[in-house]
């Protein structure tokens, strides 16, 4: 769990930097959908970290979503347009691979709902 966590975490600050550094322009060199993903997984990487934090499976869910999507458009970006370092999609890609390897184990240790602490479940 402290993998997926820290590598959401990265994520988070790459993305913080990149706005820091390039402000409203940031990512302008790409089209305007592929600019409001980068800059939305601003939000939505320590959205993920927190469920995971809070052992909740649905932060599992996203974090596959979300690692499986970025992927694909990094990927896509680095064959079609270039701009980013293969150094960056090949770790990502192995990120990927950890996540989907550990999901399972993840989703056995999280607790269901119906065998969640009453104060947990309250707070769901």
């Amino acid at each position: 769990m402290v993998v997926w966590i820290v590598g959401f975490l990265i994520g988070t600050t790459t993305h913080i930097l990149d706005l820091v550094a390039g402000g409203l322009g940031t990512y302008a060199e790409v089209p305007t959908p592929l600019r409001l993903f980068w800059v939305s997984l601003t939000v939505i990487d320590p959205v993920t970290a927190a469920l995971l934090a809070l052992r909740r499976r649905a932060g599992i869910v996203l974090a596959l979503i979300v690692i499986l999507v970025d992927i694909a458009v990094n990927w896509t970006v680095f064959a079609t347009v270039g701009g980013h370092p293969l150094f960056g999609v090949v770790n990502q890609t192995l990120f990927a691979a950890i996540l989907l390897v550990t999901a399972p184990i993840l989703w056995r240790w999280f607790p269901t709902p119906s065998t969640a602490p009453a104060d947990q479940q309250s707070s769901s």
